[in-house]
């Protein structure tokens, strides 16, 4: 009986707060037998946005599918992207615990990546598809949409909508996941992602001075989408992470730099190690945020900020950031696959809305759900099932969205395009996502500059 909660499987707990489960190892048994086969095209498995796509989805997806991730088309073509830094791709795949195979299981629903024909077996399929500043997926008996050079978090864009449908197929909650294309722009969220848009520049600026607040979902998500864009060999960059929590193997099921057993260790050290080894400079602040926070004027202006917990967003003006993009996660049965986006400056501040009744929001009272009563009855105390309840939903993949569109927004303000003061969807429906834009603001946050022909070659 799983009675530990940083031990506890954030998505098993789907299971177990509907009722679906009847006991917290049935939620993860219901785990077990989702799984997802990938077919790989072996010439865009050389390209910089094919193994993106490939080594984001794999990470994504192996942590809810626990039946497992198969890949093939994947051997020995070297590693292109900074998110590795194993040689080989096949190396790479099974560091993030996927298996390369010669042929997938022909019964798991697939995921296509490149110019591989759609499979005849029952399950469904999904083509990753992604130009610009825009990614998703289609089902794959539909004719090619969107292709064309992209933005590196294009392809991250792609893996996590897949993701997100792969995972409804499984859990069977929504009747489309299969037969639907799901995507979204991170130029201009809520706009019709499979469309050309002709206001996308190419990319030629990067920001180099950030301050990540959290390093947990959001955090190691910021990180991931961060490492996926094309920095040059000896970039100068200066990160500033900042919790005060350590990792935890319940950090497995939602974070994509956690591992399984995860070690004990400060989550500023894992998450600055794994940032070293691609060439960032890391600094560490190993204490909460809050309203004492000061930043010194030569450290880091621009913060991204993946906190659950609206006393620290209250304060998040207080600290003296030229520029903060917060992003959010919801929560509950119903809510755990919304995500949102607020920067500041804007309209509102940080403090009107998350004080007052946003602060005390209550959580719905799960414990008379099945799982929660096998619980009681083996023993486990009160206190021990509170805990239990209070951890939140997670799926990794809804964090990766989130993230994406926060640095998202960061190369939009560096490439001119309109500043987003509030940005609010679902997986469940990207296609219903809304965005409420303010005037462009030159990006005054620390930056370089990249030669997009350089960089489209190599995607």
């Amino acid at each position: 009986m799983t009675t530990d909660p940083d031990r506890l499987h954030r998505t098993a707990k789907y299971f177990m707060d509907s009722g679906r489960a009847a006991t917290a190892e049935d939620a993860v048994d219901m785990l077990s037998r989702f799984g997802l086969a990938i077919s790989v095209d072996p010439a865009t498995a050389t390209t910089v946005n094919g193994q993106i796509a490939l080594l984001t989805l794999v990470n994504a997806a192996r942590r809810t599918m626990l039946g497992g991730i198969e890949v093939e088309g994947v051997g020995d073509q070297p590693v292109v992207t900074n998110l590795a830094t194993e040689t080989t791709l096949r190396e790479a795949v099974e560091a993030l615990c996927g298996t390369c195979v010669e042929k997938v299981r022909p019964d798991w629903p697939r995921a296509i990546i490149g110019d591989v024909a759609a499979p005849t077996g029952p399950a469904p399929a999904w083509r990753l598809q992604w130009a610009g500043w825009r990614g998703g997926v289609i089902p794959s008996t539909w004719p090619t949409a969107v292709s064309g050079d992209a933005i590196s978090l294009a392809p991250a864009m792609a893996a996590a909508a897949c993701v997100g449908e792969v995972f409804a197929y499984h859990a069977g909650d929504h009747d489309m996941a299969g037969r639907r294309a799901s995507g979204l722009s991170i130029w201009a969220p809520g706009k019709p992602w499979m469309e050309p848009d002709p206001s996308e520049p190419a990319l030629r600026h990067l920001p180099t001075h950030l301050w990540f607040i959290g390093l947990g979902n959001l955090g190691q998500a910021f990180a991931w989408a961060l490492a996926s864009l094309p920095y040059p060999e000896g970039a100068e960059t200066l990160l500033m992470l900042q919790d005060f929590d350590g990792m935890a193997v319940s950090n497995d099921s939602t974070s994509l730099l956690a591992m399984p057993e995860q070690p004990t260790v400060m989550k500023t050290r894992w998450v600055g190690d794994w940032l070293e080894h691609r060439g960032f400079d890391v600094r560490h602040e190993e204490r909460r945020f809050g309203a004492w926070t000061r930043r010194y004027h030569l450290e880091p202006g621009a913060a991204l900020c993946g906190v659950d917990n609206a006393v620290a967003r209250a304060a998040l003006e207080e600290a003296g950031f030229d520029l903060v993009v917060e992003a959010g996660l919801g929560a509950g049965t119903q809510g755990f696959r919304n995500f949102s986006l607020h920067c500041f400056p804007g309209p509102k501040r940080a403090s009107a809305i998350w004080s007052g009744a946003a602060a005390s929001a209550t959580v719905p009272d799960v414990s008379g759900m099945p799982a929660y009563e096998a619980m009681k009855k083996v023993g486990v105390d009160g206190c021990g099932l509170a805990q239990i309840a209070s951890r939140t939903i997670g799926v990794p993949f809804v964090g990766l969205t989130a993230s994406i569109l926060a640095v998202g927004e960061l190369l939009r303000r560096l490439h001119g395009g309109d500043a987003m003061e509030l940005v609010s969807g679902s997986l469940m429906a990207l296609d219903d996502t809304e965005a409420f834009t303010g005037a462009p603001e030159p990006y005054a946050h620390g930056h370089l500059d990249i030669d997009p022909a350089e960089i489209a070659k190599a995607a």
